[in-house]
């Protein structure tokens, strides 16, 4: 059987997530890669589980490429506590991850400021999936009295 092999930078580009975090993933065991010299390659299978869902092919560099329209949002939400903020950032995971997601990647990350008891989300991707996440936060955040 032939697999598709992966560098960590496609990983991370594919991921939304920064080189960092898919080197510590390897280290830590979360994401099971091959290391050749000093560079790590991940088999699409490890990174399909890793995901749980099949990912899109990655096309040959020679097509020609398709129009690709992608929508960002950014969300202040005040007055939050840290627990809150834990839980809404755990349940848009999960939304996102749960998605049938055949031509791009839905990527949301989060930063929460203690002091200020304040969240910033942070959404990128297609604009109906996009879309989608903007109404769960408006009822999970619940803005409307």
């Amino acid at each position: 059987m032939t697999d598709e092999w992966f560098s960590v930078d496609q990983v991370a580009q594919r991921l939304g997530l920064h080189v960092r975090t898919v080197r510590n993933y390897v280290r830590d065991g979360r994401l099971k890669a091959v290391r050749i010299g000093k560079q790590y390659r991940i088999a699409r299978s490890d990174l399909e589980e890793l995901t749980g869902r099949r990912l899109p092919a990655v096309p040959a560099e020679d097509t020609r490429r398709s129009r690709r329209v992608e929508a960002s949002c950014v969300v202040q939400i005040d007055a939050i506590s840290a627990a809150d903020a834990h839980r809404l950032t755990t349940l848009l995971g999960a939304a996102a991850t749960g998605r049938d997601v055949t031509d791009q990647l839905l990527r949301i990350q989060s930063i929460y400021d203690e002091e200020r008891a304040a969240m910033k989300l942070i959404v990128i991707g297609g604009p109906a999936d996009t879309a989608e996440v903007m109404r769960l936060i408006d009822v999970l955040v619940g803005t409307e009295s």
